[in-house]
């Protein structure tokens, strides 16, 4: 099996005795089993929603885990899909984690806005996460100073508090790298992001060579991407998860973020980025690459 494959959904129970995950991946793959269960008992969304007294969208939204999730909900859901005793307890615990803060909810909406909470969740419940990058290093890869140059270039009215506050999240969620259970990263970086200064030439350096000292990393894979090749016109994350949550496509723009979880559409991003991982540089070749931009930064 592939890292990219999926393997059969698993029940609550299994769920419960499984990895730990954060509460953005819990409530996709509670979602993601209750629409399994609805389907297999030949169950409509329709009545579904007449049983709890709910509107159909509010199925909808249950299974997408575009709400937070009710134990009541839940456990009326699985008794009516003939769910067994030993599932439904486990579910009320798994909605129970699933309503968990994360970490950064004790930034504001302004430093983490609505769309970008859930990319933070899915990256705290990652087993794999692949990029590619055409425009800046990667936030997980970044140090402070690229960071803080970055994000005052990105939010040129915002003043100094709020620029370290976004740094200083950028660099927290930088520490599931240094989880025994974090995910492994695959980034693709096109070549001209490190010809682009930014910041001071030190800062560039000193980021260069992260980059470099990162390769050494177990769990963390970076090629450079020639310039002559591009396939995709957009800074592309593909996200997978230990738990058989769908894979997550994440794309970004200047107003928010699209998320694509539907098989057609990850399956797409991630034949646009196999073609990359197969002609970016090797690992051998980065490293060379890096060192000898670094040096032009001194």
């Amino acid at each position: 099996m592939s890292a990219f494959q999926s393997p059969g959904l698993p029940s609550f129970d299994r769920l419960l005795s499984g990895p730990a995950s954060s509460p953005t991946v819990l409530r996709i793959a509670i979602g993601a089993r209750l629409r399994k269960l609805r389907d297999a008992a030949g169950i409509s969304p329709a009545a579904a929603a007449g049983f709890i007294r709910c509107t159909e969208s509010k199925i909808s939204r249950l299974e997408c885990a575009k709400v937070p999730l009710k134990e009541r909900d839940v456990l009326d859901l699985l008794g009516l899909y003939c769910a067994d005793p030993v599932e439904q307890a486990a579910a009320a615990e798994l909605v129970a984690l699933s309503n968990r803060p994360g970490w950064w909810e004790r930034y504001d909406n302004c430093v983490v806005p609505n769309w970008f909470d859930k990319l933070i969740g899915l990256q705290e419940g990652a087993s794999v996460i692949w990029t590619y990058e055409l425009l800046l290093i990667p936030g997980l890869l970044q140090t402070p100073e690229y960071a803080f140059a970055v994000t005052e270039k990105g939010f040129p009215l915002a003043d100094r508090v709020d620029i370290e506050a976004r740094v200083d999240l950028r660099l927290e969620r930088q520490e599931i790298l240094g989880r025994e259970d974090g995910p492994r990263l695959w980034a693709l970086i096109d070549s001209r992001v490190v010809d682009r200064q930014i910041g001071t030439a030190e800062d560039m350096h000193r980021q260069i060579m992260h980059l470099v000292d990162l390769m050494v990393h177990p769990r963390v894979t970076l090629q450079i991407v020639p310039e002559d090749f591009v396939v995709v016109g957009t800074p592309v994350t593909l996200i997978r998860f230990p738990l058989d949550v769908p894979d997550v496509v994440y794309l970004e723009n200047p107003l928010g973020a699209q998320y694509l979880d539907r098989p057609k559409e990850t399956e797409h991003f991630r034949a646009l980025l196999d073609p990359l991982a197969t002609t970016a540089y090797s690992p051998e070749r980065t490293m060379e690459f890096l060192l000898d931009s670094a040096e032009r930064y001194r």
